[in-house]
């Protein structure tokens, strides 16, 4: 049954289609990821930026060419990316002890801060969207999705749109 739209707030009375876990969970995973990409924005970044960031908190010393094949991007496209970050000081590139042909990435006092207002962003998206369930059940369901990037051999930590980064 479709109702009359008399002003822009009413919304269609549908009856649904049924659907699976999977398309649940892209539906939710769309909407975190849009909220995301909202938060970031009024820190000037967009999603891939705040990924490198955080993969490199975690990760200090990394090489382009390792950061590359984890994301699965092509080094070129990382190398624009990272030039983005360095021209803001967030990064910066290290010659490597080892070979002078390879750059080991860290984070600038400037990265590490903003590194922090975006696990803040973070935490403050989860808990709107998680708001529905108790604590014991975001704790499960965060175990039971990581089962199913690991059983699915998903990179942990990676999101699978790095793949598409300069491929369109």
């Amino acid at each position: 049954m479709i109702t009359s739209q008399s002003s822009h707030s009413n919304k269609l009375a549908l009856k649904p289609p049924p659907v699976g876990v999977a398309f649940l969970v892209s539906q939710v995973g769309a909407h975190a990821a849009l909220g995301f990409a909202d938060r970031l924005s009024a820190l000037k970044l967009k999603p891939h930026h705040a990924g490198i960031l955080r993969m490199l908190g975690s990760n200090p010393g990394l090489t382009q060419q390792a950061l590359s094949e984890l994301l699965g991007i092509f080094p070129s496209q990382l190398v624009r990316l990272l030039d983005l970050l360095e021209g803001q000081q967030l990064i910066e590139r290290r010659n490597s002890p080892h070979d002078r042909r390879s750059y080991r990435l860290h984070l600038t006092r400037n990265g590490r801060s903003l590194l922090a207002q975006i696990g803040k962003l973070t935490q403050q998206l989860e808990h709107c969207l998680f708001a529905a369930l108790s604590d014991r059940e975001t704790s499960l369901l965060r175990e039971l999705l990581t089962r199913v990037v690991t059983q699915q051999q998903i990179t942990p930590g990676v999101h699978p749109a790095y793949r598409q980064l300069g491929r369109r």
